[in-house]
């Protein structure tokens, strides 16, 4: 049987899993690009696991992202369709970033809104405005380089 979905995209950098969820149009597979782009560009390992709908299942108190098998090793590109992606078929989520209006980015966030929790696994989570790729490289950038130190 095959879990459920969500619609999110799903990277890995390094070894992080990173969930990125929001709207449709909300710039989710746009910031996985310059994340996997951003990290090679960097030498870090970088692929895709999936874009637009994740499997998730809690697996030994962590949270694991699959693609589902329909989609996998492809990713659309806005303005250029769908397209072949270097991808892995599975990574352990460690990250959270959610894209969200930029008037709902907090300036000083709550310690509430920096976990998500799924399937009652508590993560770290981002909050990201959508559309804005030069402030989001460097949130996330500093969201892993912090969850790395733990």
């Amino acid at each position: 049987m095959t879990p459920p979905t969500v619609h999110a995209t799903a990277v890995v950098i390094g070894e992080a899993g990173l969930l990125i969820r929001g709207a449709s149009g909300a710039g989710k597979t746009s910031l996985a690009f310059a994340l996997v782009e951003e990290a090679r560009r960097k030498g870090v390992y970088a692929a895709f696991v999936a874009d637009d709908r994740v499997a998730l299942s809690c697996v030994n108190g962590r949270i694991v992202a699959r693609c589902p098998e329909t989609i996998s090793g492809l990713a659309e590109r806005r303005g250029r369709g769908v397209e072949r992606v270097d991808h892995v078929p599975a990574a352990v989520i460690r990250l959270v970033a959610d894209l969200v209006d930029p008037e709902a980015v907090a300036r000083l966030p709550e310690i509430a809104e920096e976990e998500a929790e799924i399937d009652g696994v508590k993560l770290p989570r981002q909050a990201i405005p959508t559309r804005q790729t030069a402030v989001s490289l460097p949130l996330l950038d500093a969201a892993l380089a912090e969850m790395n130190k733990i």
